[in-house]
């Protein structure tokens, strides 16, 4: 029985997108109904709450890469970027400013 609503909630992405609050409503649901015993009940609440959180961080860790490639391919400028050329700027102006000391 656990490895039938394991599966059945383990394809596609739908698990990453099922809220705690569900996840723990068909729990009971199925203890309620005498389908699952208390103990098998918890350790399916506690597995399904860890596959989902698994599944969307490796959902976001996808959707992470894919607009990174996507920005890179277009040739646009990242924040990383931006605050690496920050970084030097500031560095620029600091030799700048000295080197305007030591000349006056």
């Amino acid at each position: 029985m656990m490895d039938l609503i394991n599966k059945m909630f383990l394809t596609g992405v739908g698990l990453a997108f099922m809220t705690k609050e569900k996840i723990e409503e068909m729990s009971r649901e199925l203890m309620e109904k005498g389908r699952l015993s208390e103990k098998e009940g918890r350790q399916l609440l506690e597995d399904l709450l860890k596959k989902s959180e698994k599944a969307k961080k490796d959902i976001e860790a996808q959707i992470e890469k894919i607009v990174k490639e996507s920005l890179k391919k277009m040739n646009i400028a990242t924040t990383d970027d931006l605050k690496a050329l920050e970084k030097k700027i500031r560095t620029l102006e600091k030799k700048l400013e000295q080197s305007e000391e030591s000349g006056q």
